[in-house]
């Protein structure tokens, strides 16, 4: 396991933050300072963004430990084009920054705020128990949040958030788009080694043992209803998702992660997920946990060469959800 300090993901990010900065006319993005001197990354809300902002929101998200590209694939004939995503340094680029697992709220009624973080910056605040488990910290003397969110959060809560960072409101950048734009479907869909990584944890396999991931995804079309969008973006990884880990250790152990991994061993399973969150009357946290996982994937076991499989993908209920 990587040794606490060892890796910055907000270092890693600095030079893909400056990247947008520099091509944000290209990438149809709007960099100002709010009211605490953060700077703010508009990569969807009040302007319109592009695929490849979204594609560099997720190699921030990554800190800058794993590799996006946007290609092509026959798999799923009628939605041909895909995001992958790769990296040498799974833990620490899917959960040590990826993941959105800092709950950041403020206020209270119609003037609240809420929002997941994900990114770098939640190495450096170190909130979750999830740090403890995966044995790692940042320290870093900048930090970058993204968040799935139609706006800015307040100065209050930009403040704590920085206070909590160890940084200077100066040096805190937030990246923001909403799940109905360009920028933010690419980078949920970009999740897809993520959700990957989280599942091995909840199901108790040594995520040290865990040292490539590579997956691919078929890009969700954006949807200006909330839920479709999140629907969509949800059923690309769930029913269209591919991934590879190779893992060390036991071959039996990895072909048991092989079998439990796939999100078609959840309850849930099944539907479009905007049909189940609705089922739910909205309640996310109703949904089968288990369902958060890539339709196909594949173990590779790498003491014994062996490969194991388990799930496949659901051309239907892709169909069903992006059409």
């Amino acid at each position: 396991m990587t040794t606490k300090g060892r890796l910055s993901v907000n270092e890693g990010a600095a030079a893909l933050v400056e990247e947008m900065r520099r091509r944000a006319s290209e990438l149809r993005i709007e960099i100002s300072k709010g009211a605490a001197g953060e700077t703010l990354i508009d990569a969807g809300s009040a302007v319109p963004g592009s695929l490849e902002a979204g594609r560099l929101m997720t190699e921030i998200c990554l800190g800058g430990l794993g590799r996006v590209t946007i290609g092509s694939s026959p798999y799923l004939s009628r939605w041909p084009f895909t995001l992958t995503v790769s990296t040498s340094q799974p833990v620490v680029a899917c959960l040590g920054s990826q993941y959105a697992g800092w709950q950041l709220t403020h206020g209270e009624g119609e003037t609240s705020y809420f929002s997941m973080g994900s990114g770098p910056a939640r190495a450096l605040a170190g909130k979750e128990e999830l740090f403890g488990d995966i044995a790692y910290g940042d320290k870093a003397e900048q930090a970058v949040l993204v968040l799935e969110a139609d706006t800015a959060p307040p100065e209050a809560l930009v403040r704590r958030i920085a206070e909590d960072c160890g940084v200077a409101p100066e040096a805190l950048t937030i990246v923001f788009a909403p799940t109905t734009s360009l920028a933010g479907s690419v980078q949920i869909v970009g999740r897809v080694v993520e959700v990957a990584l989280h599942k091995a944890h909840e199901l108790k396999f040594d995520l040290s043992r865990i040292v490539e991931g590579l997956g691919t995804a078929p890009l969700s079309p954006p949807h200006p209803d909330f839920i479709t969008a999140m629907g969509r973006t949800n059923d690309a990884v769930i029913y269209g998702g591919r991934i590879v880990l190779h893992v060390t250790g036991p071959a039996e152990e990895a072909k048991a992660l092989a079998e439990k991994l796939p999100s078609s061993t959840a309850a849930d399973y099944g539907k479009p997920f905007a049909e189940i969150f609705k089922a739910y009357e909205g309640d996310f946290y109703k949904i089968d946990g288990m369902l958060f996982s890539p339709a196909e994937v594949q173990v590779v076991a790498l003491e014994t060469g062996e490969t194991f499989r388990g799930g496949s993908v659901d051309p239907k209920l892709i169909d069903a959800s992006f059409d």
